[in-house]
């Protein structure tokens, strides 16, 4: 009987909000799937991504940060991080080099005490430092964990991310892959569109918007030279709404102009985008809303 050499199993990215996780699976994948900010809690949904080589196949299962929750969307974001980590062969908790390890990270040490998948801490951002303060972080996060590897990273300039690929390899079963090798995403094309317009709504409005902003698309029509997208941003309040559209318009015609532009990169067509704002109050703590702009408040079984 042959032996299998190919590979294939899942990788969970948890760590605190904004450390870098979305960054970090769009560079190993090759493309954008994930959407980024400077603001924490951009991700809302397990998003995966597929990276395939000839040695195997790496599903990538991007979490929301693990943190403590504030409302329903928060209790929710956290139930799917902390149940992602029972369902993966491996664990990247990615940290930032720092040689102080606060009440966020201790509340996911907690977690990971909790299971006995192999738990790779990759530390990122090391452009930031110099490398004998690296080596002292290292030891640091030792001290919490018996980790299976330890990876220094810098997703933002792919220093040492075929390092981490191969540590990865290392962890998962032989078998068959789970996706074609041309696949990159399990993620429906119109929630990818919606979570790029929302990612400019974060990129173009101050802290007065924190995370109250959801976006749905109403319509996709595909024709012969155009993609027709009509798209509403929710948000919570009417001074909010008022901030997103701005003076004649123009904020609301800037969020339109950056996302067609990524939009039409990802469809390869010309798009034609609507965008339209409404007020839903207090969606966030709404079962019936929360579930209707695509993140399911049920508990992971």
């Amino acid at each position: 009987m042959m032996k299998e050499t190919h590979k294939s199993g899942f990788a969970a990215l948890i760590g605190r909000p904004n450390v870098g996780k979305s960054t970090l699976m769009n560079c190993l994948i090759g493309q954008k799937i994930a959407i980024t900010s400077k603001k924490p809690q951009t991700t809302r949904n397990r998003i995966q991504t597929v990276y395939s080589s000839d040695e195997g196949q790496i599903v990538f299962v991007d979490t929301p940060g693990i943190h403590k929750a504030k409302n329903k969307l928060g209790n929710y974001m956290v139930n799917v991080a902390e149940h992602s980590l029972r369902e993966v062969d491996v664990i990247l908790w990615l940290v930032e080099p720092t040689d102080y390890i606060g009440a966020g990270e201790q509340h996911i040490i907690e977690q990971l005490k909790k299971v006995k998948t192999p738990i790779i801490l990759v530390i990122n951002k090391i452009d930031t430092v110099k490398k004998d303060q690296l080596l002292e972080y290292i030891d640091l996060y030792r001290k919490q964990i018996d980790f299976a590897e330890v990876v220094p990273v810098s997703a933002l300039k792919k220093d040492n991310t075929d390092v981490l690929i191969t540590q990865i390899m290392k962890y998962l079963p032989y078998g068959p892959a789970f996706y074609d090798e041309d696949t990159i995403t399990d993620q429906p094309t119109r929630q990818i569109v919606a979570e790029l317009i929302r990612e400019k709504v974060l990129r173009s409005l101050d802290e007065e918007i924190p995370h109250g902003v959801a976006v749905t698309i109403e319509s996709m029509k595909y024709k012969k030279k155009l993609v027709d997208i009509n798209a509403t941003i929710i948000c919570e309040r009417d001074s909010h709404k008022g901030i997103i559209i701005g003076k004649s318009g123009q904020m609301l015609k800037k969020i339109g102009s950056m996302a067609r532009t990524e939009i039409e990169a990802l469809l390869e067509q010309q798009v034609n985008l609507q965008l339209w704002v409404k007020v839903k109050k207090d969606w966030r703590d709404s079962d019936f809303l929360i579930k209707n702009f695509g993140y399911d408040p049920r508990e992971n079984e």
